[in-house]
């Protein structure tokens, strides 16, 4: 049995606090101290990137990749002297996550912080922060706090009367889930139509106006300035020798508890569901449970015990995601589940690509199809036929492998429930299968 993981809580150490939003509450907590450690230490840019690479941290964003390798892609100016940009990826629109919301709100200085010693190590003079059209509040808050971080010279000219120079501004999405593509949050901050870009080149090489771009997760940045402050060795301490540091996990649907809670890499779905949400609500049975955003797909109850690390839920089947875990007991109907995901990924599709445009429309015709009791047994490989024309990488951007992976999900670990809907010509749960959060995570 393997030892218990360290727990330690540092990104929402701040969020209980009254007035955590603000500056002054923000540096009386150590704010602006591992920035002000950079640029008055003598930390050179490439000594900054090498520290995020020692840390192991990951991306948070949904594909794990390393931040520290992912900033020294960014050209060395001395051989590509082009502007080159920071875009912060805020557009949080899979459907049950809002771990990105918390930090915004409650702790902006912290996601400031980052962005400002992310923008040092790779000499970028103007960061742009996209963030999702509904966040108002979330908008509002990292908008205020830059005006408070301009005005005490933390963020435009010569920060803390040094050389460094750097520039952030907010962006405001219509709503759509595509923009959180980074290609297609690229299109959007140029004032166009939010269509993703096909690949090469990629956005390091050719980004916001061609220039060199990198595009971080807001929790990713919030991450870095712990880092600097506490080094690469205390940030390994914590998580999995792969997936280090600690992780926003979001829990709804069916428990006692919903919310977002911090916790080491490498806890147990189990745990968190248990320990932190307070266990499947009504004193009901786990059914199924998502483990990552509605683009991961349904695991079956005997699944809860794994890992939440990269490797262990890709072993299980699945992937991280945002680690926003949706929880479904044993009254609802993973058919109904699986056509309202369907639905919302053939409303979402930007429709450049025909297996995407084609295949969503065709996924939730045939769940519907199903769910209301027309479904014929052949449809059931049909699913799994069009799933498979449509991922992996068939298309320009993800979203196609963001309706099939779950797809290929409910036929692998429910296929019993699919035919048994088409057996009995109707849902055998009857109304009280449906799963509103679901509906309601995107609204």
């Amino acid at each position: 049995m393997s030892a218990p993981l360290k727990r330690e809580v540092y990104l929402l150490s701040r969020v209980g606090l009254v007035d955590s939003h603000t500056l002054p509450v923000y540096r009386a907590n150590g704010g602006y101290q591992a920035l002000e450690k950079v640029l008055t230490g003598g930390y050179t840019p490439a000594q900054v990137i090498q520290i995020v690479k020692d840390s192991g941290l990951r991306g948070r964003g949904g594909a794990g990749f390393s931040a520290g390798l992912k900033w020294s892609f960014m050209p060395d100016p001395a051989k590509d002297p082009r502007p080159r940009y920071l875009a912060v990826n805020a557009d949080e629109s899979e459907p049950g996550t809002c771990k990105d919301r918390v930090l915004m709100e409650r702790d902006p200085h912290g996601l400031i912080e980052g962005i400002l010693i992310a923008c040092f190590a790779m000499r970028v003079k103007t960061a742009y922060v996209y963030v999702r059209g509904e966040y108002r509040l979330s908008h509002d808050r990292v908008r205020d706090a830059i005006a408070e971080a301009r005005q005490a010279g933390l963020v435009g000219q010569k920060i803390l009367g040094t050389d460094f120079c750097c520039d952030i501004w907010m962006h405001k999405g219509a709503g759509a889930y595509i923009c959180g593509e980074e290609t297609g949050l690229m299109e959007s901050l140029e004032g166009k139509r939010g269509h993703p870009r096909p690949k090469p080149p990629f956005p390091a090489g050719f980004g916001l106006w061609g220039q060199p771009t990198t595009v971080n997760n807001v929790e990713t940045l919030a991450n870095v300035p712990f880092v600097i402050a506490r080094g690469a060795d205390w940030f390994k301490s914590l998580g999995t020798p792969k997936s280090p540091g600690n992780v926003l996990i979001g829990i709804s649907g069916h428990v006692e508890r919903p919310g977002v809670y911090e916790l080491p890499l490498g806890i147990s779905a189990r745990t968190v569901l248990e320990e932190c949400a307070g266990g499947v609500w009504k004193g009901r049975q786990l059914k199924a449970w998502i483990p990552g955003g509605s683009s991961t797909g349904l695991l079956p109850a005997s699944k809860i015990d794994v890992a939440l690390d990269h490797d262990s839920i890709r072993e299980a089947g699945s992937m991280l995601g945002t680690v926003a875990m949706i929880m479904l007991d044993e009254t609802a109907c993973t058919v109904r589940a699986m056509q309202v995901i369907a639905r919302f990924y053939d409303h979402e599709s930007c429709g450049q690509c025909s297996q995407c445009r084609e295949g969503t429309e065709w996924l939730h015709q045939i769940f519907a199809r199903i769910e209301r009791g027309l479904g014929r047994m052949q449809d059931i490989e049909l699913l799994s036929a069009l799933a498979g024309g449509m991922a992996p990488a068939k298309t320009i951007c993800a979203l196609a492998d963001a309706a099939a992976i779950p797809t290929h999900a409910i036929v692998r670990h429910f296929r019993a429930e699919l035919e048994e809907h088409v057996r009995l010509g109707r849902c055998p749960l009857g109304a009280s299968s449906h799963a509103p959060e679901l509906e309601e995570a995107h609204a």
